[in-house]
């Protein structure tokens, strides 16, 4: 890993995040044989993106609890070229921190009318676009006391079945992102505010939600740092 990308993305060991100890790989990474195969594929041709697929506060019959926002940005290249037709997906927890998922079995209330994912495609300027409800906080027994930011996990695949991106979208302002190990794994200072949404009275709607702005950067030095994790 070159030292750019080392300081983007964030160690596969950060003791201060516990778990990954268990998954942190120990051993030396093996080769793959040269030619390696061309992955190149159109990753989104033949995927059929319904007209709720990006919209996660009308998927159900009633409305979801929580405060309505529109999240909004660009996919972009190293070069900083819009990246066309990538496929971005959301997952995040509901308004009372609470993902539908049975795994997640704290004491936070579930929303019947909240399933809290998502999906689209870009356009031909890289846009993509989602309106759902802001996630609340929720603990995760990381160390005493341990609760994560309000976040949105982001997948984002563009041309290739090597170039899947998978990282996290925080919100402005929140006191959390200070003592979380999984946002501080990342090392780098401006590379963790990449991380970190703009709200945008552009995107702002009177009367129905608040607007973030929020470009991905899929490579490069300025790329969004991967920012996957298997607490949720």
């Amino acid at each position: 890993m070159s030292d750019a990308r080392r300081s983007v993305h964030p160690p596969n060991d950060s003791p201060e995040y516990r778990s990954t100890a268990l998954r942190a790989p120990t051993r030396r990474p093996h080769p793959l044989p040269e030619p390696f195969p061309d992955l190149a594929a159109p990753l989104a041709s033949g995927i059929t993106i319904g007209p709720l697929d990006s919209d996660l506060t009308r998927q159900h019959d009633g409305e979801p609890l929580g405060e309505r926002i529109t999240i909004s940005g660009r996919v972009l290249d190293e070069q900083g070229d819009p990246v066309a037709g990538a496929l971005v997906e959301v997952w995040q927890a509901n308004a009372a921190g609470r993902y539908a998922h049975v795994s997640d079995q704290h004491p936070a209330p579930l929303d019947p009318n909240f399933s809290g994912a998502g999906r689209c495609v870009t356009d031909e300027l890289g846009r993509y676009r989602f309106v759902t409800i802001k996630p609340g906080a929720y603990p995760w027994r990381n160390h005493p006391n341990a609760w994560r930011p309000a976040h949105v996990h982001f997948s984002v695949f563009s041309d290739s079945f090597a170039q899947r991106l998978v990282t996290q979208m925080y919100f402005p302002g929140d006191p959390l992102q200070d003592v979380d190990p999984i946002f501080n794994s990342v090392p780098d200072p401006d590379a963790r505010r990449r991380l970190v949404a703009r709200w945008s009275l552009e995107l702002t709607q009177p009367e129905w939600s608040l607007g973030y702005e929020w470009d991905i950067v899929v490579a490069g030095r300025d790329a969004t740092p991967a920012h996957d994790d298997g607490d949720g």
